[in-house]
């Protein structure tokens, strides 16, 4: 075989690595900002959704930064989230009531806003909402928020926020007053790229219930 012959040989496998590698799937590229999402539910297992008829939703979102709260606000995102809460609870079963009809449930919505890393400990960062919603706004002033420490282990999660993270809690109004305390029952949450996109919350607010099919008074 001559050297001509061999380096056209060479030249034809250099070229045909060259296309199999252009032709190959880079995952990250293709990746959706939906695609890049995560999501986290917790719950308390004592509780027997099926003892919760009502409920009330907030009408804004807290808007937190640094574990400070700036505020509430209602973007379009937030109307949206709030009106996916509402159609999916009353998919559920549950009956939307004001605030001053004793609801047997509260929800909270929460856009947190954070660049550190760190360990998140579920539930134990529920007891921080008593700064956020006080236990005035839902009527039971003077009680303070159930310190999870009491009732059960709590799971961890590494987290690295740049964009921001979605936060939903179901607080337990209907035994505030017997238990002295306003008790978490279920939490949720979701970061990732374009999390609170106005397009992106009925997804998000899916997901979420997907992975709580406990959730409901029929269930």
């Amino acid at each position: 075989m001559n050297e001509v012959m061999v380096s056209r040989m060479l030249l034809v496998a250099v070229a045909s690595v060259t296309m199999l590698a252009s032709c190959q799937k880079d995952p990250l590229k293709k990746m959706s900002p939906s695609d890049s999402r995560i999501y986290i539910t917790n719950r308390d297992e004592s509780v027997d959704f099926n003892s919760f008829k009502t409920y009330s939703i907030t009408d804004s979102v807290g808007v937190i930064e640094d574990n400070q709260l700036l505020g509430k606000d209602r973007s379009e995102f937030d109307a949206n989230i709030i009106n996916a809460l509402k159609t999916t609870l009353q998919a559920k079963g549950f009956t939307e009531v004001p605030r001053s009809e004793s609801p047997d449930l509260g929800i909270t919505v929460s856009r947190i806003y954070s660049t550190s890393t760190g360990l998140v400990s579920y539930p134990g960062y529920w007891d921080s909402y008593g700064s956020y919603y006080d236990p005035f706004y839902w009527g039971y002033g003077g009680l303070d928020y159930y310190d999870p420490i009491y009732y059960g282990a709590n799971y961890y999660s590494t987290y690295s926020i740049t964009q921001g993270a979605l936060s939903v809690d179901m607080l337990n109004l209907k035994d505030a007053a017997a238990d002295n305390a306003i008790k978490p029952v279920w939490s949720a949450m979701a970061r990732g790229s374009g999390v609170f996109a106005p397009s992106a919350a009925e997804g998000e607010v899916s997901a979420f219930f997907e992975q709580s099919p406990y959730v409901g008074t029929n269930q």
